[in-house]
């Protein structure tokens, strides 16, 4: 029976090229619009690690005062003094602190140039906790944080500009005029949004070239490639003693808590912190902290580029004006077939085999649609740049999912659309028009 109302539906579409041909180009703009949007809402506003995201937190704490926050919020980084009082509490399972920095990188015994690479600072924690894979090597374990030990974790793609991509693990690279041993290179691991430093970057970037412990950048006085923020009264920051012990937020911590009992103790912990700088002096005003897990953090920093929601909505309100479009011609098709329809009513068939022909024939104006849609949209993914930043642009992209959604949207839109018109046909009289006609 599917073959046969599909070759009913290709008949039917035929004996009036034109109106089909709307059709398939009202429903194939529509739904090309909606899914250009969403290829780009979609890279921007996924979970960027799902397995973990209601496992890793980002404490804050506030060192500015009711006067300087941010209209009640913390700061949304820590200054050095409270980010290594969290590290040396040690209140969570697994922690790390990090920011980002630049360096020149050059590979021992290379006579060339050396390049600029960015990275970040961080503690060995820092590979577990976000689930970093390793194509060689792995990451530093805690004894090194404290020795402020000279190594590096390579980016797969920084590996591959330097040593051809071969195993580069224990050799040496430098790095800002210093020699580190290399002890890992990580495969291609850029999550987006870029959830563990959204401090003064917007998620979106290029990935990191390279990774250096926390403790040994702080020996070299690295000063950060990212936001820094102070605020209030602000001692003397000449120097990186006076710049360490300033009100200046610069360091993005992160914990990792496993269940309910170990997020609502480490937030009491962080009150009772809090509570104490307050009774030192330090504070004048009440502890004022938050603990926020990846999805709680991504909506408060509002990652999502609100020109992406609102042209989501634009297209998604121009298909829907589209498929207005459609049930009108949809209409006017099926009400011209009334004799049809009465005449094969009178012959026995039902209600039920009239909503199936109808409803196949507009599945095949919808995927006939899709495919155009498909088309417009493999094109206009590539123009995304005029209306969004390159960096958010880039990120949209075709693939398998896109395809089968871009003609399953259409398909069943177009279904959905005819279900009036179907049912419009579907109460032809028989014999009105048998005596008619």
């Amino acid at each position: 029976m599917f073959a046969y109302y599909f070759n009913l539906a290709l008949r039917s579409l035929g004996r009036n090229p034109a109106l089909t041909t709307l059709m398939v180009i009202a429903i194939g703009f529509g739904v090309a619009a909606s899914m250009i949007t969403y290829s780009v809402f979609r890279a921007v506003s996924g979970n960027p690690i799902p397995d973990k995201s209601s496992r890793l937190f980002t404490p804050q704490i506030d060192s500015w005062g009711p006067r300087q926050n941010l209209q009640g919020e913390p700061p949304e980084a820590l200054d050095y003094v409270d980010a290594m009082a969290l590290m040396r509490a040690h209140a969570a399972k697994r922690q790390t602190l990090l920011y980002p920095v630049s360096l020149p990188a050059l590979p021992d015994g290379n006579g060339s140039l050396p390049i600029r690479a960015t990275g970040y600072a961080v503690y060995g924690d820092f590979f577990p906790m976000f689930e970093v894979p390793f194509r060689y090597g792995n990451g530093w374990d805690a004894g090194q944080d404290n020795a402020r030990a000279e190594v590096v974790v390579l980016s797969e793609e920084f590996n591959r500009k330097q040593f051809g991509g071969a195993n580069s693990v224990g050799r040496e690279i430098e790095i800002g005029g210093h020699e580190y041993r290399i002890v890992g290179v990580a495969q291609h691991w850029n999550p987006l949004p870029r959830f563990f430093s959204l401090f003064g970057e917007s998620g979106f970037g290029e990935s990191a070239d390279f990774y250096i412990p926390f403790t040994r950048a702080l020996d070299l006085q690295v000063y950060t490639n990212g936001n820094n923020s102070c605020r209030g009264k602000v001692n003397d920051t000449s120097g990186w003693d006076n710049y360490l012990h300033s009100n200046c937020v610069w360091i993005n911590p992160w914990v990792e808590l496993d269940n309910a009992a170990d997020v609502a103790h480490y937030r009491s912990f962080l009150e009772g912190y809090a509570a104490d700088q307050q009774r030192s002096g330090r504070f004048a005003w009440a502890p004022n902290v938050r603990l926020r897990n990846v999805t709680q953090w991504l909506e408060y920093q509002k990652v999502v580029p609100p020109e992406s929601r609102i042209s989501l909505l634009v297209s998604m309100g121009f298909l829907a004006i589209c498929l207005v479009n459609t049930i009108g011609l949809l209409l006017a098709k099926f009400l011209r077939r009334a004799g049809e329809i009465g005449v094969r009513r009178a012959l026995g068939a039902s209600r039920r085999e009239i909503y199936m022909q109808f409803l196949m024939e507009a599945a095949v104006v919808g995927l006939a649609g899709g495919v155009l849609g498909l088309l417009l949209t493999a094109t206009g993914v590539s123009g995304v740049g005029l209306l969004f930043k390159p960096q958010i642009a880039r990120l949209a992209h075709v693939d398998f999912t896109l395809v089968a959604l871009t003609l399953a949207l259409a398909v069943l839109a177009t279904v959905l659309a005819a279900f009036y018109p179907t049912w419009r046909a579907a109460q032809v009289q028989p014999a009105w028009h048998l005596k008619t006609n």
